[in-house]
C-alpha cells in the first residue's frame, strides 16, 4: 500500500513545508514549556507531599500512551486539524467534528490562560503597567510574528527556547552548588523520588491528576502536519514522542534539585508560600538576582514563546475544521505568500484580546476550562486508533492499536472525572453546543462525510 499523502484525502498543498524535526521538537518544548514547573512548584508540592520529580515520572508513563497514539495516527493521515482530523476519518465527521470542536476549546482559551497568567507575574514587578497592557502587548507581539509566517514563528521558538534553558541550567547549576555547600540544611537524597512512609494509592491519583494537564501541549505538534518538510509522514509522530520524553526529563531534573533545597517540607504554607514557592528557592540557590531572573523569565515564557506557538496551533485547528465547512469558510483563506491561514491567526488574535481582558484575574476558571477540552478530545483519540486500525483495518500491532489506547482512555478518563465541577459542567455546555451545530449542519446539507485515503 502507498504512503498516504495530502491529495489521498482530496486536499491540495496550501501551507508552506518548511519545517524539520528540529522545529517540530523545539514547537513542542515551548508549548509545554521545559520551565513549566517554576509557576506550578508549590501547587505540585503540596499535592504530592514533596515528591514532584515522581509526580513528573508518572506523568510522562501516563501520557506517553496518548502519545503514542498521536503518533500512530499522524502517521496514517498526515494532516493538519490534529484529534479532529484523527477522529474524523479514524471513526466518521461526526465524532470528528465534536473532538475537534472539544479541542477547540483547549486551544481557544489557551492564549487567554497564558496571557492572564503572565500579566499576574509581571504585575508584580512593575506595578505601574496594569495587567490589561500586558495582555494587549502579549497578543500584539505574538500575532505580528505568526502573521509573518511559519519560519518566523519557528525562528522565535528556538530563540526562547534557548533562553529558556540558559536560566534553567543557571538554576540547576546554583542548585547544586548550594546543596553540596549544605544551604538550608540541604544534603543530597532520593527522598524527593520517593518517600515510602508517604506513598498511597490516593497520592498516587492525585499526583497523577496534576502531573497529566503539566503536559498539556504535546499534541499541538500534530496541527503542523501539513507544513513538514518534503512531506514526511513520520517526522510529527517522532517529534511528539521525543519532545515529550525530553521535556519530563527537565521537569524531573529541575523540581528533584528544588526539593533537595527545602529537606523535611512536605508541603508550603497556602497562599504567596506556595504561589512564589520555587522563586523563593531559587533565592536560596542563588540570590534576590536569580529569583527575579527566574520569575522574569517564567513569566515571559508564558506569556509570549508558550502562547505564540498556542495561537499558530489554534489557528491550523480553525483551517483545517473551515476547509471542510465545518466552520465559516473564510478561515480556511491561506495567505498567497506567507502560506498561514491568516484570518484564523487574526481571529485567534482578536478572541485572545477579548478573553484576556474580560478573564484577567480568573485563571482557576480558566484553566479548568482548558483541561476539559483537551482531555474529552485525548479520550476519542484512543477510540479511533482502536477503530480505525484494528476494526477497520484488522492490525495485529496489539501493543499499539489496542494496550496502549486502552490504557491512554482509562488513565484519561480517571482524570477527566476527577476533573473540577466546574469544568465538567462547563465543558458539557460547550460538548451541547457542539452537537447543536452538527444537527444544523446536517439540515442544512453540510454534514458531508471526510474522505479516506483511496
Amino acid at each position: 500500500m502507498s504512503e498516504p499523502t495530502l491529495s489521498s484525502f482530496g486536499y491540495e498543498q496550501e501551507l508552506k513545508r518548511s519545517l524539520s524535526l528540529a522545529d517540530l521538537m523545539i514547537y513542542g518544548l515551548v508549548f509545554m514549556v521545559p520551565i513549566a514547573p517554576f509557576a506550578i512548584f508549590g501547587v505540585v508540592f503540596n499535592g504530592s507531599k514533596g515528591m514532584v520529580p515522581l509526580t513528573y515520572l508518572i506523568g510522562l508513563v501516563a501520557m506517553l500512551f496518548t502519545a503514542l497514539s498521536y503518533r500512530e495516527m499522524s502517521r496514517a493521515f498526515p494532516i493538519a486539524g490534529s484529534v479532529y482530523s484523527y477522529a474524523g476519518r479514524g471513526i466518521n465527521d461526526k465524532v470528528g467534528f465534536l473532538a475537534g470542536w472539544a479541542i477547540l476549546l483547549d486551544y481557544l482559551l489557551i492564549p487567554t490562560l497564558l496571557y492572564v497568567m503572565s500579566a499576574a507575574a509581571l504585575t508584580s514587578f512593575v506595578p505601574g503597567v496594569p495587567q490589561w497592557a500586558w495582555v494587549v502587548i502579549f497578543v500584539v507581539i505574538n500575532t505580528v510574528v505568526n502573521y509573518l509566517g511559519i519560519e518566523s514563528t519557528a525562528r522565535l521558538n528556538r530563540v526562547f527556547l534557548t533562553a529558556e534553558l540558559i536560566v534553567l541550567a543557571l538554576f540547576i547549576g546554583f542548585a547544586v552548588a548550594a546543596i553540596a555547600a549544605s544551604k538550608n540544611g540541604a544534603h543530597f537524597s532520593f527522598e524527593p523520588l520517593l518517600k515510602p512512609h508517604l506513598l498511597t494509592p490516593g497520592l498516587i491519583f492525585g499526583a497523577l491528576s496534576i502531573a497529566v494537564l503539566s503536559f498539556l501541549g504535546f499534541d499541538g505538534i500534530s496541527t503542523l502536519s501539513e507544513e513538514v518538510k518534503d512531506g514526511d509522514r513520520r517526522l510529527v509522530g517522532r517529534a511528539t514522542v521525543v519532545a515529550l520524553c525530553a521535556v519530563a526529563v527537565l521537569f524531573i531534573v529541575q523540581t528533584f534539585v528544588a526539593c533537595l533545597l527545602v529537606p523535611g517540607r512536605t508541603a508550603f504554607a497556602d497562599g504567596d508560600a506556595t504561589n512564589n514557592a520555587f522563586y523563593d528557592i531559587a533565592w536560596i540557590a542563588g540570590g534576590g538576582w536569580l529569583k527575579v531572573t527566574v520569575a522574569v523569565t517564567s513569566a515571559l515564557a508564558t506569556g509570549i514563546a508558550n502562547s505564540l506557538v498556542a495561537q499558530a496551533a489554534t489557528s491550523r485547528l480553525l483551517y483545517s475544521m473551515a476547509r471542510d465547512r465545518k466552520l465559516p469558510s473564510f478561515l480556511a483563506h491561506v495567505h498567497p505568500t506567507r502560506k498561514i491561514p491568516e484570518r484564523a491567526i487574526l481571529l485567534v488574535s482578536v478572541l485572545s484580546l477579548f478573553l484576556g481582558l474580560t478573564f484577567v484575574g480568573q485563571l482557576d476558571l480558566l484553566s479548568s476550562l482548558v483541561n476539559f477540552g483537551a482531555l474529552f478530545s485525548f479520550m476519542l483519540l484512543h477510540v479511533s486508533v482502536f477503530v480505525h486500525f484494528v476494526l477497520r483495518n484488522r492490525s495485529r500491532r496489539w501493543h499499539l492499536h489496542i494496550v496502549a489506547p486502552a490504557l491512554g482512555f482509562l488513565i484519561i478518563g480517571y482524570v477527566l472525572v476527577n476533573a473540577d465541577m466546574r469544568a465538567k459542567i462547563g465543558g458539557i455546555i460547550w460538548l451541547v453546543i457542539g452537537a447543536a451545530l452538527l444537527v444544523f449542519y446536517k439540515r442544512t446539507g453540510r454534514g458531508t462525510e471526510l474522505s479516506l485515503e483511496d
